[in-house]
């Protein structure tokens, strides 16, 4: 299953977050830490930061 999916299904509040962090495998308070991730990996690829030289 698309992780992408599994977490918009909780955010629309259609699991808990037990159920997400049990699909995606990891621990609850890692779904947690994700979810307050200002910068998602995927979008860290499109807009890198930059380097100060």
């Amino acid at each position: 299953m698309d992780k992408r999916k599994v977490i918009t299904a909780y955010r629309r509040g259609f699991i808990t977050i037990q159920e997400c962090a049990q699909i995606l495998g990891i621990d609850s308070v890692q779904v947690l830490g994700i979810m307050n991730d200002p910068l998602p990996a995927d979008k860290s690829r499109i807009y890198p930061q930059p380097v100060n030289g």
